[in-house]
Formats: C-alpha cells, sequence, structure tokens
C-alpha cells in the first residue's frame, strides 16, 4: 500500500536525534533498526544484538539504564506490560514525548474483558463471548456455544494466555487450571470463554494520535508451535507481510468498521490514546471479526512491517506522540517474512544456556536481517566488549563460537526481504539453516501457502469490501 506523501522528517516537537525504546525482544530490534535510520537509538534494557551502527551511520546501544533516567528527543515503549504499569504516564509527567498509551489506554490489552466490553460498547464485530470467574458458570456458558471453544486469561500473559481447542473437556479443565491460579496465576483469576471463529485470520497496525488514523502494512503471524498450526499456542512463530487476500480496500474497511469506533469509545471515555493498535482479525463468511486489539507493535509483525516502511520512522511516531499525524506511512514493493526460532521446551518451559552457533553465517546471507530477542551473552562474549559493535543486525556474531546463548522461550527471528513472498521466504530459511543450538525449534511451513507454494483457499466474497468502508 502507498501513500500520497512522504514520511517527515521533523515533528511538531522539533528534530528527532535521539529515541528511547523500551524493551528487549525482536520486536525491539526492528525498532532500533528501523528508528536507526534516521536517528540514534538506545534500547533499555535491550539485549547482544542491539547494538552496533546502522548504513545510514546513526548508532543503536543497549544500555541497563531505566528510560526515566535517558535523556532523548522521543521514548517509543515496546511491550504491553510497561504500558500497563503505567510507564507512558511517568514519562508524560516528567515532560517526555512518548509513542505509547497511557495506563488507561492500555487497559485494552491488561483485560480481555475490558476490551471486549468496548468492542461491543462501539459495535465492533467480535466472538460471542462471556466473562467469568466462577468455573461452573464458565462452563455452563462454554456449554451454549458450538465448537471450536477459545478460553482466554483476562491478564496479560505473553501472547500464551489463549486456548483454542475442539474438545470440550480441553477447555474445561482450562477453565479450572486458569480460575484456581494454576496456570497464569492472578492474571487468570477472570476469564473469557469465546466461540471459536472460522476464515483468515491477519494482522493491522494502526497508528493513532487520539483522533487520526494510519493504517501500515497487513500482515499475517502464526501463533502455533508446529507445522500446520497444530502444537500448544506460542507468542507467534512466525509472520510474513504482505497478505495476499487484504488489499487496501478492505485494510480501509477495517479501519472504518473496527478501528474508528474503538478510538471512539476510548475518546467517550476521555482516554486520549497514542500510540499503536493492533488488531487481530478474523476474516470470516459473514465478514470481519475481530480477535483481540493489542497496544503494542506485533511481536512478530514488527519484524516484517517495519522493514518495507519507506521514509522516516522517528518522525512518523513524533507525529502520534505530539498529536499532530499528517503523513501517510509508505511501503515498499516488496515482501518480508520472519521466522522464529525457539529453544528447547518453548513454550511450558524454555531451556536457556544454550550455545547458538551460525548468527554470522545468518547474517551474511542476502537480504537476511537476525533479530535477536531470547538472547544473552557468556561471560567469554563480555569481555570481548564492544569489539564487533560495526553491525545494527546482531554484534555478537564476531565474538566467536559460544558468544550468545538461549536466555528465553523466542530466541531469534530471522527476517529476509524479496520481490515476492517465495523469494523472501526461501532466502529467511537459507538465513534459518545457518542457525543452530541443542533443541531449537521453528516451523518449516511460514508464509508456506501465501507464497503460492501450495493452495490458498479462496477468501469468502462475503469479504468484498462495501460501499464507504473507507
Amino acid at each position: 500500500m502507498s501513500g500520497s506523501s512522504s514520511v517527515a522528517t521533523r515533528s511538531g516537537a522539533g528534530e528527532i536525534n535521539t529515541v528511547c525504546v523500551v524493551g528487549s525482544g525482536g520486536r525491539e530490534h526492528a525498532l532500533a533498526v528501523v528508528l536507526g535510520r534516521t536517528a540514534d537509538v538506545i534500547v533499555t534494557p535491550g539485549n547482544p544484538g542491539i547494538t552496533g551502527v546502522t548504513p545510514e551511520g546513526h548508532t543503536i546501544a543497549s544500555v541497563g539504564t531505566p528510560a526515566e533516567e535517558i535523556e532523548a528527543d522521543l521514548y517509543v515503549i515496546g511491550p504491553e506490560a510497561p504500558l500497563v504499569d503505567g510507564l507512558a504516564d511517568r514519562l508524560r509527567a516528567a515532560g517526555r514525548l512518548v509513542f505509547g498509551p497511557g495506563a488507561d489506554g492500555a487497559r485494552l490489552e491488561g483485560s480481555k474483558a475490558f476490551m471486549k466490553e468496548l468492542l461491543a460498547e462501539a459495535g465492533v464485530p467480535t466472538a460471542r463471548y462471556g466473562t467469568f470467574t466462577d468455573p461452573v458458570a464458565a462452563k455452563t456458558f462454554l456449554r451454549t456455544l458450538p465448537g471450536p471453544w477459545v478460553v482466554k486469561t483476562d491478564g496479560l500473559a505473553a501472547g500464551k494466555g489463549v486456548l483454542v481447542t475442539d474438545s470440550r473437556s480441553e477447555a474445561e479443565a482450562d477453565i479450572d487450571a486458569k480460575l484456581s491460579g494454576r496456570a497464569f496465576g492472578d492474571a487468570g483469576r477472570q476469564v473469557v470463554v469465546e466461540e471459536g471463529l472460522t476464515g483468515h485470520e491477519c494482522s493491522l497496525l494502526v497508528l493513532c494520535d487520539g483522533r487520526r488514523l494510519a493504517a501500515l502494512a497487513p500482515a499475517q503471524d502464526f501463533k502455533r508451535l508446529e507445522d500446520h498450526d497444530r502444537g500448544p499456542n506460542t507468542g507467534g512463530m512466525g509472520a510474513y507481510s504482505p497478505v495476499p487476500f487484504v488489499d487496501e480496500a478492505l485494510v480501509g474497511r477495517l479501519v472504518h468498521e473496527a478501528v474508528a469506533p474503538l478510538v471512539a469509545a476510548l475518546r467517550a471515555r476521555s482516554i486520549d490514546y497514542r500510540g499503536v493498535l493492533y488488531a487481530g482479525v478474523m476474516l470470516t463468511p459473514e465478514g470481519p471479526k475481530v480477535l483481540e486489539f493489542n497496544v503494542r507493535f506485533g511481536d512478530p509483525e514488527t519484524q516484517v512491517v517495519l522493514p518495507r516502511l519507506e521514509g522516516d520512522l522517528a518522525g512518523l511516531l513524533a507525529e502520534v506522540a505530539t498529536g499532530s499525524l499528517v503523513s501517510v506511512p509508505r511501503f515498499a514493493d516488496t515482501a518480508a517474512v520472519c521466522v522464529v526460532l525457539a529453544a528447547a521446551g518453548y513454550p511450558a518451559s524454555p531451556r536457556t544456556g544454550d550455545e547458538i552457533a551460525g548468527l554470522d553465517r545468518a547474517s551474511a546471507t542476502h537480504g537476511v536481517t537476525v533479530f535477536h530477542a531470547g538472547t544473552a551473552p557468556t561471560r567469554a562474549a563480555e569481555r570481548t566488549g564492544e569489539r564487533d559493535a560495526h553491525r545494527a543486525d546482531g554484534p555478537a556474531q564476531g565474538a566467536g563460537p559460544g558468544a550468545v546463548v538461549t536466555s528465553g522461550g523466542r530466541v531469534l527471528g530471522v527476517t529476509a526481504l524479496g520481490d515476492s513472498l517465495a523469494a523472501a521466504r526461501a532466502q529467511a530459511y537459507r538465513g534459518v539453516s545457518a542457525i543452530s543450538w541443542p533443541g531449537m525449534q521453528c516451523r518449516s511451513d511460514i508464509a508456506l501457502a501465501a507464497s503460492g507454494e501450495s493452495p490458498l483457499a479462496a477468501v469468502p466474497t462475503a469479504l468484498e469490501p462495501q460501499e464507504g468502508g473507507r
């Protein structure tokens, strides 16, 4: 998708020379690399891969200093937890320019019950649902729904608090585990029980300055651990962009029917939302229905959407932060595919400390960027300091074998750009083939259907854009 104007290099707050990004995952690494096209970037707390000098000559550094103690022209908060905790409010109270909602807006993701309530209030199409703290009432409602069934923790669960199942007994057991606190502690002591929706799923990131909206390129992610959408839910095992069955007309319809009404409902509650709204949408035979709204950039969607962005991301996000969004995001006519590499035991109990091999070879693959997420330096790598700080896509590669170890569930994201989804997919998996550690997990079917290498079911005719959908 494209627009009629390029992204501004200056915002209403003046020139953006330094950006502070809060977070430590692959999403924050991607943000840092793209922000680093026009500004110096400080990431807190960052990780071993988020450091270096960009091709444009801007520095990227990971530091352990809290965001409140960092001097920057713009603050971009990556994960949902600090947003729900009110970090944006504290920074704004100190006079800082912040991209990200306050705690009142972040409640959209902090409480799925609140999000569903707001969708109903705004008239946004979504799955039939009920909210419960009592397991008997939850199971009684569950039995009124046709399968498949969905059980969600109300609170934050790092993307792993959702069960989608065709087994009613499994859904009922999950209700018991969550409401008892065994599964997710206090985050699960209230649950949302939903009917399962079928169709094509897509993710849409929409910038919001409190009033105006600007959609980014759509993406599709893969939440299940194993090929063919099997296995447990995860934070995301891969993504691609663009999405063949989501054109500009459909994007306009989604903004008009789902995002704009939600923002109006937020404003009716005196919530001035300045940040990104991440809509998870199911394209059903009856039309689009919202699965969820998140209050931050998606991970791994960010790793395929932002590398395609043309222009100045820092200036664009500053426009959002100042409530003066006028620029139209423009995207290169390329495709991007990201394959996530996960640790042994993920998602239930990821193993840490496994040495990662092949980062240098993967990063040398044409069109490939390796985004670090759950990585940490070995002691040997720590002693080398900034020896290899000339790269923005993974400094630890030069520190020798074993310089980086696994430290979380989703460890790396291998993103490739190409002239087509098939070309980008091929390059991404070439990069993946260079990397290894004991027990490494990844899917082999990311973007497989969309790339044309296997049939993709036709989009339902009910999804044809409606008159005035823009």
